[in-house]
């Protein structure tokens, strides 16, 4: 089907929830391109500024590569946009921006903190000539005595605590097998920035919002981190245990392992009654959640004994069954699979191009998807049109 590429809203119906709304996207790698896709998803007009001749950093980021060569990691943030190309460091190009902006609603950008001021496109020579502009601006580590540190997602997951509590407890600490830190930065940059549209709905004023990798992760880190700043508790590494349930980790099986995720003492009443042991859920030390986990150590043997007499895919259908809360351990291509067989949609045909689907399900304004990943500099000519007469 043939691409729209004017420079005009691909909703054209109205009907998506962000119909209407444009975004000049200076942002990279993760975080910010993470958010926009989301925001375009949900109708969202979004051109993505890039580098003339390499672009996104993450166009590079291969293996893997899909078919044509072109990097996962680039495909897997960046539908639904179009790209242009513009060099900054020029009066050009950054006359280019400007005009880019002056049609947009919000600026999404992820430069080093007085980068984008120094071009003359920071937030408060662009605020003070379009007053209703929202511009989000993320960092790794704030603008304050942390704005010349690099916000690279490893690093964040080490200096921020993340890998302290992630690992087995004689292991070394681990990161995370994604770039969950980027992952969750993008949702609060999306959600700061749908509140800022709201504040100027209701206000006409537009505003600054700042998100940080070190900040969003310090939330994220939820239970662990209330517990140290509520209690003084500084968490260590439990492996796939929980610090405050048991049973609620991996367990083996006769083939592979297992989850169990224990939530209540019915549950684990439950548990106990499959595994043909009734007489756990009324042991002292097992008859309440804090007693569990308290006697970690003693249950654990117990379950495993009992857990290795069959395989996982029993385990699975019958824990289930009782109302115990476990699964097995998937690869990616069996969580596909299982997302499939429970009727989640999770892989979606955008253009030829398949891609994970959009998470979020608005029964009204459902996600669209109207453009593949763009090539380098697609959209250039169509964003800018040559002036008449000027050629191209």
């Amino acid at each position: 089907m043939p691409v729209d590429t004017t420079l005009t809203d691909h909703a054209a119906d109205g009907t998506a929830a962000l119909a209407g709304l444009r975004i000049a996207d200076f942002s990279r790698v993760l975080a910010g391109p993470y958010a926009t896709m989301l925001l375009a998803d949900l109708g969202a007009e979004v051109v993505k500024v890039e580098r003339p001749g390499t672009g996104d950093d993450t166009r590079a980021w291969r293996p893997p590569a899909d078919a044509s060569g072109t990097s996962t990691y680039f495909l897997g943030v960046n539908r639904n946009k179009r790209s242009v190309t513009l060099d900054l460091a020029t009066d050009e190009g950054r006359d280019r921006a400007r005009e880019l902006i002056a049609r947009s609603d919000v600026v999404v950008e992820n430069f080093r903190p007085g980068t984008m001021a120094k071009l003359g496109l920071g937030h408060e020579e662009l605020l003070a000539a379009d007053p209703r502009l929202v511009y989000c601006s993320v960092t790794g580590f704030g603008t304050g005595a942390g704005a010349e540190l690099p916000g690279y997602d490893l690093l964040v997951q080490a200096v921020g605590g993340l890998m302290s509590v992630t690992g087995e407890p004689d292991g070394e600490p681990t990161k995370t097998g994604v770039a969950l830190v980027d992952v969750i930065t993008g949702l609060h940059a999306t959600v700061g920035i749908l509140a800022a549209l709201r504040h100027r709905e209701r206000t006409g004023e537009g505003q600054l919002v700042e998100v940080s990798l070190l900040g969003s992760l310090l939330s994220a880190m939820a239970n662990q981190a209330s517990g140290y700043v509520a209690a003084g508790v500084v968490p260590g590494r439990l492996g796939n245990a929980h610090p405050s349930i048991a049973p609620y980790e991996t367990f083996h099986t006769a083939d592979r392992p297992i989850a169990l995720a224990v939530g209540n003492d019915r549950q684990f009443a439950a548990l106990a009654a499959l595994l043909g042991a009734p007489e756990l859920a009324d042991d002292a030390r097992f008859r309440t959640n804090p007693d569990r986990v308290a006697h970690r150590g003693e249950l654990r043997p117990l379950l495993q004994d009992r857990l290795r007499t069959r395989g996982a895919d029993h385990w699975a259908g019958a824990l289930p069954a009782a109302g115990v809360p476990a699964g097995p351990v998937n690869a990616l291509d069996e969580a596909f699979s299982y997302a499939e067989r429970l009727g989640v949609e999770a892989v979606v045909d955008v253009a030829g191009t398949r891609q994970v689907a959009h998470p979020i399900r608005l029964a009204a304004t459902p996600a669209r998807y109207r453009l593949a990943p763009p090539e380098l500099g697609e959209h250039t000519d169509d964003v800018f049109p040559a002036a008449e007469g000027t050629g191209t």
